[in-house]
């Protein structure tokens, strides 16, 4: 009964120091944010719909933390970014 008590502590001890380190590495982001704002201004000069360009290019960089170069195209530069998409199954990013 004493070994199965031991088993047991030490098994919970166990899990509880990897939830711990499981905690601080999903925490833990080396990549420093970048300015969503100055790189969807760029991004969306050249736009017909500058407010809605804006607006989702904001979003798209809140998620992905970057945005292409350039003011359309260039998706393979951030592939988080070409990659989104809306319920039609359309681009969500500009």
């Amino acid at each position: 009964m004493a070994v199965f008590r031991v088993l047991l502590a030490s098994l919970l001890i166990s899990l509880l120091v990897l939830d711990f380190v499981h905690a601080d590495m999903v925490t833990s982001n080396d990549a420093p944010k970048i300015d969503c704002n100055s790189r969807c201004q760029e991004r969306c000069s050249l736009s017909s719909r500058p407010n809605l360009c804006h607006r989702a290019c904001g979003t798209c960089c809140a998620r992905c933390n970057c945005v292409p170069p350039g003011t359309s195209g260039n998706y393979d530069k951030c592939p988080c970014y070409g990659s989104l998409t809306t319920h039609e199954g359309r681009r969500k990013c500009p």
